[in-house]
């Protein structure tokens, strides 16, 4: 006997996948990129064919090249591809403000990747009610602070909001209302199935399961027969039923702030005016989450990619201040050995956070 399917169609959900990721972020640092195509893999004219495809810009993917493939097969459908090593730190550090973003609208993130991730947007910081709305406005602040594309895929799970963000890419949103789920679903190719792989799709096929509506038929005994475990969740999907919450770290480490910078930063009040900037931020959010913190670490890129980390711990905890937090920036920025390459990140963040429950007060037990 099948087991009954239980959908909680109230909650909504985002699926936000940065497009072309890696590539899109070379194209924005080299704008000559985006008229060519472009391979984030080792050359393989350098490796001896060795290498796989991390991702490619849209004019390669118009060659046949996509991400997962190896690179020597990437240049021989397109011959013509500038192929770049991926630049790892860097594309983190995009991510991390990226993430940033998120936290203006909700703090329930799962980051399932550098490039994407579902938000709980249920209850959300703005207010916003309508979905939609609030998808058009991150996007827009994605594109306001990072100059990247985003798509969005809205609905009621994790399932289906992933499969509206693929929807229409690049720069869509999708939304997939309860009503809609049944005809979404009939009409998906069973490889859009999440879990169903390269292995799995030609055992599908010879079953004549080629899509949604063919594997609807099926009776949930069945496919547990054919797939195990798996045959429960897929008569789950196909009706439309995925209770997953989205993950998410409840209690806050540390509560930062980062930006990279192009052009690099070169003067010493450049960078200043930033770091007055990056502690206001701080301030603002440790006032929100009601926190406080003892150490106050500072962050520094330079243009060639080296990386400084420093930080000042107090015996009690720090006032939330934003100048405080600046001043002590400031201190820990003129120790730190000269670079002449130019600064490219900077990032203020205050850790040995605890909770304002109660005052902190210094009891002179021993005093007259």
């Amino acid at each position: 006997m099948d087991n009954p399917v239980q959908i909680d169609a109230h909650r909504q959900i985002l699926h936000v996948d940065m497009d072309a990721f890696y590539a899109s972020i070379e194209e924005r640092d080299t704008p000559a990129y985006r008229k060519v195509p472009l391979v984030i893999s080792k050359d393989p004219r350098r490796t001896g064919g060795r290498g796989v495809v991390t991702t490619a810009n849209y004019v390669a993917r118009q060659y046949g090249v996509h991400s997962a493939m190896p690179s020597q097969q990437a240049l021989k459908l397109c011959p013509k591809a500038t192929f770049i090593s991926p630049n790892f730190p860097h594309y983190r550090e995009i991510s991390e403000q990226i993430h940033e973003i998120f936290h203006h609208y909700t703090d329930i993130a799962e980051y399932v990747a550098f490039d994407e991730a579902y938000l709980d947007v249920t209850k959300n910081k703005p207010g916003i009610a309508d979905p939609v709305e609030l998808a058009v406005k991150l996007q827009a602040e994605i594109w306001d602070q990072t100059h990247l594309t985003s798509s969005i895929g809205v609905s009621y799970s994790k399932f289906l909001a992933k499969e509206a963000s693929d929807y229409r890419k690049p720069v869509g949103i999708t939304i997939i209302h309860a009503a809609d789920a049944h005809d979404f679903l009939m009409k998906l190719p069973i490889e859009r199935f999440r879990g169903v792989g390269k292995k799995t799709v030609p055992k599908m096929h010879e079953l004549g399961i080629n899509n949604g509506a063919d594997l609807y038929q099926w009776d949930e005994l069945d496919l547990i027969q054919k797939f195990g475990r798996f045959g429960e969740v897929l008569y789950q999907r196909v009706r439309g039923a995925d209770n997953r919450p989205v993950e998410y770290q409840r209690d806050r480490k540390s509560i930062g702030k980062e930006r990279t910078y192009w052009p690099f930063l070169t003067t010493q009040s450049e960078a200043d005016t930033q770091l007055d900037k990056l502690a206001e931020m701080v301030a603002r959010t440790v006032t929100k989450q009601q926190m406080h913190g003892r150490t106050l670490v500072l962050k520094v890129r330079y243009g060639d990619f080296k990386t400084q980390t420093k930080r000042i711990t107090e015996a009690d905890f720090l006032e939330n201040d934003p100048q405080l937090y600046a001043r002590l920036a400031k201190q820990i920025m003129v120790s730190l050995p000269e670079n002449q390459e130019g600064i490219r990140l900077l990032g203020i963040t205050l850790t040995g956070l605890a909770p304002i429950a109660f005052e902190n007060v210094k009891l002179a037990l021993f005093d007259d």
